[in-house]
Formats: C-alpha cells, sequence, structure tokens
C-alpha cells in the first residue's frame, strides 16, 4: 500500500469521525500518523542520492529572501518583471516558468531577493509536478506572496495554504507556546499553566506514544491544538510571514476593490499596469522587519546610502559586528550609538545593546 493511499484512508476516516471529547483521543492519534506520513513523503526514504535533476535552488543573495507562490498564470512573472526589472517569460499559457528565476530590488537601502517560482498545482505536496521543489525553495524564503487571480481568489488562497501547510510551513502564526524536552527515563510529565480545550494528559501521550516517546516534560503555557503539539514534536515546522497578492485588480469594478482592501494581510495590484506597488512595497517592508544601521567613521558624517541590514530579532551590536566580519568581534573594545534605542546621543554601550530600525553606529577597537 502506497504513502499516498495510506494518507487518503487517515483522511477518511477522520472525515468520518464526529468531533466531540469521546473522540478527541482517537483523532489526536490520527493526526499524529498523518503528519508522520507527509514527513515519510517530503523526505523520501533511502538515502540513495541519485540525480536531483537541473539546479532549482538559488543562491541566497541580499538581506532578505520573498518568494512568489501561486498557481499558473496568475502573473507572477509580469510582476517579477515589472518590480525588478529582470526579464523572466512571459506567455498566455499555464507553466511559462520552469525554474526559479531570480530578481533583486534595492528598497530603502536593503537588497530584496524575489524569487519567481513556478506554478504549484493541487497534489503539489504529494509531489505532483515540481511541487516538492517549490514548496522547497519556499521555506527558505523570509516572506512569502502569495499571488492570486483577483476572479477566482479564496478558492486557490485555500488549495495552497493546504499545499503549503502539508509542508511544514506555517503563515502567518507564531510558533505555539510549548514546552518539549526529550528525557531518558522519568515518564512523561504533564503540565497546562492554563485551561485547555483539546488536549488532555491521555491524549498528549497516546499522540507522543504514536513518536515513540515515551518519557518527555510537556509544558502547555496556552490552549493549544493537537496540531500545534504535533508541530512542535515533529520539530521541523517553519513560520513565515505571508502576504496575499490579489492581481489583475483591472477587471473588477470599485466597489469589489473597496471589499478586498478590508481583508487582513491583503494587497491588490495589477502586475500588468503597475498599479499599487508602492503599496505592496511598503507592506513587504513591514513584514520582513528589517533593521537599518548607518555607520559613522571616525570624525567624519555617517554613510546614510549602504547601511547594514540586520534581520529583526538579531539586532545587537555584536550580530552587527558578525555581519561586517567575525574578526571584529575579537578587537571590538565598546560602541557609540546614535537614535531611538539610546538614551542620550551618542550612548556608550556594549556588545550587548540591541539596536533599532535607523541607528547610527560607530565602533571603538581595542
Amino acid at each position: 500500500m502506497s504513502i499516498l493511499a495510506k494518507i487518503a484512508e487517515i483522511e477518511n476516516e477522520m472525515a468520518r469521525t464526529q468531533k466531540n471529547k469521546a473522540t478527541a483521543h482517537h483523532l489526536g492519534l490520527l493526526k499524529a500518523r498523518l503528519a508522520k506520513l507527509r514527513r515519510e513523503l517530503i523526505t523520501p526514504k533511502g538515502g540513495s542520492g541519485g540525480a536531483t535533476g537541473e539546479g532549482f535552488d538559488v543562491a541566497k543573495t541580499g538581506d532578505a529572501r520573498v518568494g512568489f507562490v501561486g498557481f499558473p498564470s496568475v502573473g507572477k512573472s509580469t510582476l517579477l518583471s515589472n518590480l525588478a526589472g529582470v526579464y523572466s517569460e512571459v506567455a498566455a499559457y499555464e507553466f511559462t516558468t520552469l525554474t526559479t528565476v531570480p530578481g533583486v530590488i534595492r528598497y530603502k537601502g536593503a537588497k530584496i531577493q524575489l524569487l519567481d517560482l513556478p506554478g504549484i498545482i493541487e497534489g503539489a505536496k504529494d509531489g505532483k509536478g515540481r511541487g516538492r521543489q517549490v514548496i522547497a525553495v519556499a521555506r527558505t524564503c523570509n516572506l512569502i506572496l502569495i499571488v492570486l487571480d483577483v476572479l477566482k481568489p479564496l478558492l486557490h488562497k485555500k488549495l495552497i495554504e493546504h499545499e503549503l501547510e502539508g509542508f511544514g510551513i506555517r503563515l502567518n502564526k507564531q510558533p505555539p507556546n510549548i514546552g518539549f524536552k526529550k528525557k531518558d527515563k522519568g515518564g512523561i510529565n504533564f503540565t497546562a499553566t492554563c485551561a485547555q480545550n483539546e488536549l488532555d494528559f491521555e491524549t498528549v501521550k497516546s499522540i507522543l506514544a504514536e513518536y515513540k516517546i515515551h518519557n518527555a516534560d510537556i509544558t502547555l503555557r496556552s490552549d493549544v491544538t493537537a496540531d500545534d503539539l504535533i508541530d512542535v514534536v515533529e520539530g521541523n515546522r517553519v513560520y513565515i510571514p505571508c502576504i496575499y497578492v490579489l492581481n489583475k485588480i483591472d477587471q473588477i469594478s470599485i466597489e469589489e476593490l473597496d471589499i478586498i482592501y478590508k481583508v487582513p494581510h491583503c494587497v491588490p495590484i495589477s502586475a500588468h499596469h503597475r498599479w499599487n506597488f508602492d503599496d505592496l512595497l511598503e507592506k513587504m517592508w513591514d513584514y520582513l522587519k528589517l533593521v537599518r544601521i548607518y555607520t559613522k567613521p571616525k570624525g567624519q558624517l555617517p554613510d546614510y546610502t549602504s547601511p547594514v541590514v540586520l534581520p529583526d530579532g538579531r539586532t545587537s551590536v555584536e550580530d552587527f559586528c558578525l555581519k561586517i566580519h567575525k574578526n571584529l568581534i575579537k578587537e571590538f573594545k565598546y560602541a557609540l550609538v546614535w537614535g531611538s534605542s539610546v538614551k542620550h546621543n551618542p550612548q556608550k554601550v556594549g556588545k550587548d545593546h540591541v539596536m533599532e530600525d535607523e541607528d547610527v553606529i560607530q565602533l571603538v577597537k581595542k
């Protein structure tokens, strides 16, 4: 029996089962089995490193990486060529783009790499089409733009989300607040710091037993679901921000456009007419959460043309030094910082000081 057949069988059983407290335990078990089978699909067993085909992934350049995901013929290539000035082959038939086409834009001093990925079809997570490679490249992005056709958006949106979820990509979510630690002995130690609607000790125990884990500490710090627990146990999930780009707005009325503007995480554009690109770029910048740091040589004015761009959450002075050169931190004595992260300008700080967007820094060596 193939993996796909097993997956279909479990999905059918889950659809047949009523959802209530008595069956929660059984459904948790089925979800864990399903997650294990999905993982086997993504990373097939048998390590014969055969021919992998032409190079599909692209070297990472710039400060952030944004991937365009969507069905064939929704205008991903037109969007890329009009945003970045890169020619990605455009035609009126489906599946024009066959491999990843990279482009780079400079926005607010940061270099952002844009990737035009081939169209995804239904069943991509089961290995149909080039789906598996496409989603594997999407996993490495800092932001995913799901490009949708404005005339049939919701159907496509659901399908693409389902494909990405099946591949371990979680869109616009935070990692679940669950403490999970394996042990050698001592059984399962289960603590919940707040009331749980779905999980109880028995369900948690059965899900972990499915993964052959019988000794672990589990702490639930918020009201979580069985899926959240499975995500934490699998440990290969990536949490990526996502923007839905509704293309081809030249084909709809103004009233419809007003409704679309109220949808969260959504930007309507027209790639062909280059409408609303500035709004899209601004939203991309918000979601990427990049921090620009300007450098100031001693006795000179700060260089505002080429900032050092750091990702959100790694913006200490030490991270800044490592970004420039790893030997710099050895010679580091202290730094002078001007900007919103300090109480007075300039302030003398050590390597653990966390900087904010558009700060100016001057390093002093030993």
